[in-house]
């Protein structure tokens, strides 16, 4: 459900993209999962066709990165998602929390991604139709 369109590498880096989907369990509770699924460039992918694994298998050494069947890091990007289930309707303080945990985890922060969790996950929610 975090990835409706389907997982596929792209060849550019695209936008973030947010939406929410609502699960309805056997006892007719509902799920709220915020999704936000933003693309990251991939390391150490190999691509591989018959012909490259005879040469492989002759231990020929290669000297360039096409004859090796590395494609460089920055070419190729995959989806990830971060995603919080929740049995609350606030879908904007959700996508809040998942853009905080987008901004530490992209920009490299000096805090760990557990410890911001724990944090998040901490908050006293309040009351359906209180003030937030």
């Amino acid at each position: 459900f975090c990835q409706p369109g389907g997982w596929q590498l792209s060849k550019e880096r695209k936008q973030p993209t947010f939406f929410v989907v609502v699960l309805t369990d056997i006892d007719s509770e509902r799920h709220y999962c915020s999704c936000l699924t933003f693309y990251e460039a991939e390391i150490n992918l190999q691509v591989r066709d018959p012909q490259q694994e005879t040469e492989m298998q002759k231990e020929v050494p290669t000297n360039s990165e096409e004859e090796s069947g590395l494609i460089p890091p920055a070419e190729v990007f995959a989806p990830k998602s971060l995603v919080l289930v929740s049995r609350l309707d606030y879908p904007e303080i959700f996508r809040a929390c998942l853009g905080l945990i987008y901004t530490v985890y992209v920009d490299s922060l000096n805090v760990s991604l557990e410890t911001l969790i724990a944090n998040l996950c901490s908050c006293l929610v309040p009351a359906s139709g209180g003030s937030q």
